[in-house]
């Protein structure tokens, strides 16, 4: 009994087959973790996109009031690089909307007939974002499950 305890006092830390059921265990809930985290990223980043787009039409509307038509490009909306706000620079959205890069996505606007456009698509599809968004001066915003950009005639987003 005596030789059971000394034996005992001897023995410290956790045998190699405690440390790889450890190992084992949490390798398997990063598993299951990961793909979830991962989703909610790329989630987060649409949404973003979204409210990215909203901010694009509110800049529009601002920007056709002061100078009496919608601005063809982000720059146009953005901070000028010198100097006063004007039709070229009106200052009406961030700096990195403007450059076209945001959130995982690229934005561009572009003038049509009717009014302007804005597309917005991943920079990495299937890692910044599954959907692609499609607006116009109408605000509705549309989607594309696919790396196909979005166009008018694709499913509206609610």
């Amino acid at each position: 009994m005596l030789l059971r305890i000394e034996r005992r006092r001897n023995q410290r830390g956790f045998s190699l087959i405690e440390l790889l059921i450890v190992i084992a265990i949490i390798l398997i809930i990063a598993a299951i973790a990961v793909p979830k985290l991962n989703n909610q990223r790329m989630n987060a980043q649409e949404m973003a996109a979204i409210r990215q787009i909203g901010t694009v039409h509110t800049a529009q509307i601002q920007y056709y009031s002061q100078f009496g038509r919608y601005a063809a490009t982000l720059a146009e909306l953005g901070p000028p690089t010198s100097g006063q706000a004007g039709p070229q620079a009106a200052d009406l959205i961030p700096k990195t909307l403007s450059e076209g890069k945001n959130t995982g996505y690229v934005f561009t606007v572009q003038a049509i007939p009717t009014g302007y456009s804005v597309n917005a698509n991943p920079e990495a599809f299937g890692n910044t974002g599954r959907r692609t968004f499609y607006s116009d001066q109408t605000q509705v915003i549309h989607q594309n499950w696919g790396q196909e950009p979005a166009t008018a005639n694709s499913p509206e987003f609610k």
